[in-house]
């Protein structure tokens, strides 16, 4: 997390000494210094590929079919009916699966075969694989017979050791995913490297950071498919940045293994992908609030932070411990001020969550040391000695994850942060970043012992060692503390990932660049099946006095940060380096600390939504921060768009995201109506509009014939039980709810202890029909009553559900203390409809026949429509 910028600290002070400057202060206003960066690439020798290879003989397989293709054996497995692995390994070797694959069993679909002179042809009911014998090549057709994906003239196969395979690529076809990327969404066109890096104060022309997820989405056509290049070693990926005409994806070493997943539709290629290499487990409720952090807290500071949070009634969740609660940086230590300030904030109700970076200071009276060394736990250099580098607590040793037994010590030891009361692990500084190792890693001939003879060097294993980290911290969970749902964060992955930790996308740095960025780069994230993903609100990294976030900068990021999937504010500590003072919301003026309290408050409301896209993401693999492209394929004006995402199935925010701005263009995607959440007014899709952004308005807007389920404010989510559910409708015929409950803390839902209950509100004429259908009840609910909150109603002249009549009720605390009734609030037009949570009729409710429109008046004025 701040290991460049240590380093360059040390290099600047010795370039300013030798000019005669004090050492650590730095001219006002210079950046730190450029992104560390790996060594550099390694191209691919176009002029030394394996010469095109030729099909020799066929064998049919259960599941598909080996190639004989000379000194190489082809297989073209079908895991479904919409999946396939092709592999080209050495003659005689056996196929590769690395740990990013979760499920490698898989029922064969029914396919059938069929050989000509030409090719040889396997279909199934949703596609076909054509290969083709003289050159070898491999197309996708689905099943009109559209080629969906082929291979290029070049082919694939094996160049001076690394992989290849180049495919063909038409214009306005588009790409999406590659895990956390910086610049824009669509990738075509770019240049993309997967070496996990720490690369501290990245900015939008970074090239490698913190994850390594080698798997991308292919928009052609309006249809979709992914392709996982399932190879641990460095990987590139051209996607038409030569021609345009293909694109190809190669790697410095291993196998030639890749997957084809058809859609056509993004959700089915993720939810088959994520199938494959696994889904998010559902994360406890507290995981979800938000989180505060910052590196260099004292433990006063961790105690008083929290308590001003609740006096100024600002709802959080939990506080985050950096790197100086240990002692000097020795890992699974405390020092004892800081246990007493984790003592207090757990009396206080707050959650707790731990940093734990890997490295291990060398230290022959540190008993962890000890331990790893005697059972030969590290990971080890070319000699065969243990690697020793230079981290946070100094010379350091790192725990080879490769071994099973090293894991489950890992996991034993992390007894000493939770019998402390910490309630999540924070995995960072495991790329793994070395601050005197080469590039700032390890060198690429570090040992990596495995179980069974699986030896890997680091140029193979560097891209797994976060991945392994992460499982052996979510073991931790069930080890120490059983039936607990994990929460692990973590700076570093690899494909799969996603079911052992959230992600959070290192050191941003607090300036406008970056908050725009954080949009595409967590859409492309959540779309390579990383659900859990969010940034350091206001921005971590200050390379300068003039990239502390201004108050207008933090309104608008909180406003964004707010809506994240994973929300956390955390910031470098400014203080010790003399540019800034805090960054908490109070810090920046009333006018802010008020912005930061509405957002985080909303946030809070929408809870139950949120928790419920949480279900769907572990469920399917949906992304929860969602690019427009995810649900709008089949609208063009959807494939760019970089500032506007959807929040779960029903939300569209659209941020103000350029300094100055106090309105912005909205476009409202095709298919659907859209209401202003703000307002009330009914739009329809395909059109941009221009609407009011003044700093403390985040322009959002719900698809019509929505329900959104919500409850009141609370400071934190275990404040109290949730007892009545609104369900805030947005209605014009007929909207559906599926309500998913459980207890939000244990493992026991997967159990079966769990409720799901399908709401159904429709509108015929002048009157509203609301029905529920509890589908599941296995979970016993606290919840007692829902609130139907009907936006653009009138007064009804009759409220009844069998023989309950419902009765109007004066004012909305007059409502909340009856049993069931109405309350319109005839000033926003909304009618509330209090229903006991055991009502079986139906509720009907009659109005008295005026039709009030979709448009209300008085808001022409507002906007500016432009189609």
């Amino acid at each position: 997390m701040r290991s460049s910028r240590m380093l360059f600290k040390a290099v600047v002070c010795a370039c300013l000494l030798a000019v005669g400057a004090a050492p650590g202060i730095l001219p006002a206003g210079k950046a730190f210094a450029a992104v560390t960066q790996p060594e550099p690439d390694t191209p691919l020798n176009k002029e030394n590929l394996d010469q095109p290879l030729t099909v020799e003989s066929v064998e049919r397989l259960e599941d598909g079919v080996k190639l004989n293709l000379g000194k190489y054996d082809g297989y073209i497995r079908l895991f479904s009916e919409d999946m396939a692995k092709v592999s080209v390994v050495g003659d005689g070797e056996e196929e590769f699966y690395s740990r990013g694959i979760a499920k490698k069993e898989w029922k064969e679909p029914k396919f059938k075969s069929r050989e000509t002179a030409d090719e040889y042809l396997l279909t199934t009911d949703e596609i076909t694989v054509s290969i083709r014998k003289s050159p070898f090549g491999v197309k996708f057709l689905d099943k009109q017979g559209n080629v969906i994906n082929e291979d290029a003239a070049q082919g694939s196969g094996y160049e001076n050791g690394k992989p290849y395979v180049f495919k063909k690529t038409v214009p306005g076809e588009n790409f999406y995913g590659f895990g956390e990327q910086s610049g824009g969404l669509n990738k075509r066109g770019k240049s993309i490297g997967l070496w996990n890096t720490d690369a501290y104060a990245y900015n939008k022309d970074t090239k490698y950071l913190y994850t390594a997820i080698p798997f991308f989405l292919g928009l052609k056509d309006k249809k979709a498919y992914g392709i996982f290049f399932d190879n641990t070693y460095r990987s590139y990926f051209e996607m038409a940045s030569e021609s345009d005409d293909y694109y190809y994806f190669y790697a410095n070493g291993g196998e030639l293994t890749y997957y084809f997943i058809y859609g056509p539709q993004i959700k089915d290629v993720i939810d088959t992908y994520t199938d494959l290499t696994g889904k998010i487990e559902m994360p406890p409720l507290w995981s979800l609030g938000f989180q505060q952090s910052k590196w260099g807290y004292t433990p006063e500071q961790l105690v008083s932070v929290a308590e001003t949070y609740r006096a100024k009634n600002i709802p959080l969740d939990t506080i985050n411990f950096d790197i100086d609660y240990m002692d000097g940086y020795r890992v699974f230590t405390w020092n004892p001020a800081y246990e007493q300030a984790l003592k207090t904030l757990k009396e206080k109700g707050f959650r707790a969550v731990a940093i734990n970076d890997p490295a291990v200071k060398l230290d022959e009276n540190y008993s962890v040391y000890n331990e790893g060394t005697a059972r030969d736990l590290w990971a080890k250099k070319a000699d065969g000695s243990t690697y020793v580098g230079t981290v946070w607590p100094g010379p350091s040793v790192f725990p080879n994850f490769n071994k099973q037994e090293t894991r489950t010590w890992w996991a034993e030891n992390l007894k000493t942060l939770f019998d402390k009361g910490i309630d999540g692990i924070w995995n960072d500084m495991n790329e793994p970043a070395v601050f005197d190792g080469p590039f700032k890693t390890m060198p690429l001939d570090n040992i990596f012992e495995g179980d069974n003879g699986d030896t890997k060097l680091h140029t193979e294993y560097h891209n797994l060692y976060g991945h392994d980290e992460a499982e052996a911290t979510f073991n931790a969970f069930a080890l120490n503390k059983p039936n607990t749902r994990p929460f692990v964060l973590t700076r570093d992955m690899y494909a799969g990932t996603q079911r052992y930790a959230a992600l959070w996308t290192g050191d941003n740095v607090s300036n406008w660049e970056h908050l725009q960025m954080s949009i595409p780069m967590n859409a492309n994230v959540g779309l390579s099946g990383v659900p859990f993903v969010g940034n350091d609100i206001g921005g971590f990294a200050k390379p300068s006095a003039d990239q502390f976030p201004t108050p207008e900068l933090f309104a608008r990021w909180i406003e964004v940060g707010a809506f994240l999937p994973f929300a956390r504010d955390h910031y470098d500590n400014s203080s010790k380096s003399g540019l800034a003072s805090g960054q908490e919301p109070w810090e920046f003026g009333p006018e802010v600390e008020e912005i930061s309290r509405k957002y985080i408050s909303l946030r809070y409301e929408l809870l139950p939504y949120l928790y419920n896209q949480f279900k769907q993401s572990s469920d399917s693999g949906e992304p929860v921060q969602e690019p427009l492209v995810y649900q709008f394929q089949e609208d063009p004006n959807t494939y760019n768009l970089e500032d506007q995402f959807m929040f779960g199935d029903s939300l569209m925010l659209a941020p103000v995201v350029q300094q100055g701005q106090t309105s912005r263009q909205v476009y409202l995607p095709a298919g659907v109506k859209w209401v202003d959440f703000w307002t009330g007014q009914v739009y329809d899709g395909n059109r941009t509009i221009t609407v009011n952004a003044d700093l403390g308005t985040l322009p959002i807007f719900v698809k019509q014939e929505s329900i959104i389920p919500t409850r009141e404010v609370q400071q934190k989510t275990d404040e109290k039980p949730l007892e009545n559910l609104i369900l805030d409708t947005f209605l014009e015929e007929e909207a559906e709810l599926s309500f998913y409950e459980d207890d939000g803390a244990t493992l026991d839902y997967k159990r079966g202890e769990y409720n799901v209950t399908e709401f159904e509100i429709e509108k015929k004429g002048n009157r509203i029909a609301f029905r529920q259908d509890k589908k599941a009840q296995s979970f016993d609910s606290f919840i007692r009553s829902y609130t139907l909150k009907l936006r653009n109603a009138e007064e009804p002249k009759k409220v009844q559900a069998g023989r309950n009549k419902y009765e109007q009720a004066g004012s909305m605390e007059a409502l909340n203390q009856q049993e069931r009734g109405f309350y319109l609030d005839a000033a926003a037009d909304v009618l509330y409809v209090k229903i006991p949570v055991d009502e079986r009729n139906e509720v009907s409710i009659d109005s008295k026949g005026k039709d009030k429109g979709n448009v209300k008046a008085g808001l022409e004025a507002e906007v500016n429509i432009e189609d």
